[in-house]
């Protein structure tokens, strides 16, 4: 089984690694890079997708599915399960689903592993002189992506436990964010503007706030509190509705469950979801006030753009989940969208430290594609 699921992890990263090598980029290795960020965007949003059409426990074992590579080979024992229990967590659709998910993981994997061959190869050759091939970070990127892979498993065999869940997802975020720097540091970058640092600070901040934001999405979702208000600015009716912060923000305890075993009472929810709303409007005014700045500074224009875009479709997004009642497709694009940010803020955090007389002598024909 465990030779079967590596072929299919090989076959994942495949066609990423031939889209490199036949490109006519001439920096294979960044190219690389910007492939790896892609296809771990994707792996957000599968993921979401994944987790919101309840397929997590679709193979309710781990690496394989009932011990086998894939749902094809395990079709007898999905379809007992499945007769068992028609609209529980195991079903031939939520199977295929979960492990479509495992073996897109297992190409990100293998893309980080070959980022990683590389840099080191490379650094090897120069003599360990040329600074972009350092392989500390793409050293770094592979053991986030093998406790990626151990918080994965550990999302199956704890029956989604909220905390392990949310931290999943925060890992793969970070994961993210670290392969936009790798990314960012291979661009060429038209002069910044000095007054560019000034903004180090306040997108730091912002990082560190998206980043909460982020997981406290992640805690709405894995308590499956996302309804618990379905009226905006209000919620319930009330600007302050009855909420239970205790149970709800109890980390450690199971799906659904508070930490002496009693079923979740509704107020818990509330208070989840009402924290959320409440931290989302926050982050919205910091990061838009950091995207106004960052288009008035010559060398952050375009990200700055981006930026503000990228948070008025989120909350965007936000609200017409609440109205429309939690739309599958409105609900898997507010996860994408949140790891767009992810990636806009990390290149303008890098773009923001860059002395302005570093940036003109780096600049070339290539610019940054954000």
């Amino acid at each position: 089984m465990l030779i079967q699921l590596a072929i299919m992890g090989l076959l994942a990263a495949s066609l990423p690694l031939i889209v490199v090598f036949v490109s006519s980029d001439r920096n294979k290795y960044r190219k690389l890079i910007w492939v790896t960020a892609f296809l771990t965007f994707d792996l957000i949003m599968f993921g979401a997708f994944t987790r919101l059409t309840d397929s997590g426990l679709g193979c309710p074992d781990w690496p394989g599915c009932y011990g086998h590579a894939n749902p094809l080979q395990a079709h007898a024992h999905i379809s007992a399960a499945e007769a068992a229990m028609p609209t529980g967590p195991v079903t031939v659709v939520k199977a295929w689903i979960e492990m479509i998910h495992r073996y897109l993981a297992m190409g990100v994997g293998v893309l980080i592993m070959a980022t990683l061959a590389i840099a080191w190869r490379t650094w090897m050759k120069s003599g360990q002189r040329d600074a972009d091939f350092h392989p500390r970070l793409p050293a770094v990127l592979f053991g986030f992506v093998c406790l990626q892979g151990a918080f994965g498993a550990w999302t199956v065999t704890m029956k989604l436990q909220p905390i392990i869940v949310t931290i999943h997802l925060l890992l793969g975020m970070l994961l993210l964010a670290l392969l936009s720097w790798l990314g960012a540091r291979q661009n060429r970058y038209a002069p910044v503007d000095q007054r560019a640092s000034r903004l180090r600070l306040p997108a730091a901040i912002a990082m560190l706030l998206l980043f909460m934001q982020i997981a406290l999405g992640g805690w709405v979702s894995t308590n499956y509190a996302a309804l618990a208000c379905t009226d905006f600015p209000l919620c319930q009716g009330a600007l302050l509705p009855q909420m239970d912060f205790a149970n709800g923000f109890t980390l450690w305890r199971h799906l659904g469950k508070t930490a002496d075993g009693e079923y979740l009472p509704f107020a818990a929810l509330t208070a989840i979801h009402w924290v959320h709303r409440m931290f989302a409007c926050a982050v919205v005014l910091i990061v838009g006030w950091l995207a106004y700045k960052a288009r008035r500074t010559d060398g952050l224009r375009s990200t700055g753009q981006w930026l503000l875009i990228a948070i008025a479709a989120q909350f965007l997004t936000g609200m017409l989940t609440i109205f429309l009642q939690w739309p599958l497709a409105l609900a898997v694009a507010h996860n994408g969208g949140a790891a767009a940010l992810v990636l806009l803020l990390t290149v303008l955090n890098f773009k923001a430290r860059i002395p302005a007389h570093a940036a003109s002598n780096r600049a070339a024909t290539l610019l940054s594609p954000v």
